[in-house]
């Protein structure tokens, strides 16, 4: 395993955790952890992603960063 997909494996690994951590109730969907997690997960995806010039894999983790960073700040105005 090379770099870049050491980086990607991580970056996908922090989305898996989160969603799995959801899915058993641990964590919830709109909890600022469960924001946190797909924010880096999906940021260090996104990199690995531009690391290897693959566009469709860098506009869908740069889209979820995006959304849940505006999720994030929904939930933080919400429960200030």
């Amino acid at each position: 395993m090379n770099f870049k997909d050491l980086i990607g494996t991580i970056g996908v690994g922090i989305i898996l955790i989160a969603y799995f951590l959801n899915m058993f109730s641990i964590i919830k969907k709109d909890g600022i952890l469960y924001l946190i997690l797909n924010i880096i997960g999906a940021g260090i995806a996104c990199f690995a992603s531009v690391l290897i010039h693959y566009m469709p894999f860098i506009i869908l983790e740069g889209a979820w960063v995006l959304v849940s960073i505006i999720g994030l700040i929904k939930t933080l105005k919400i429960n200030p």
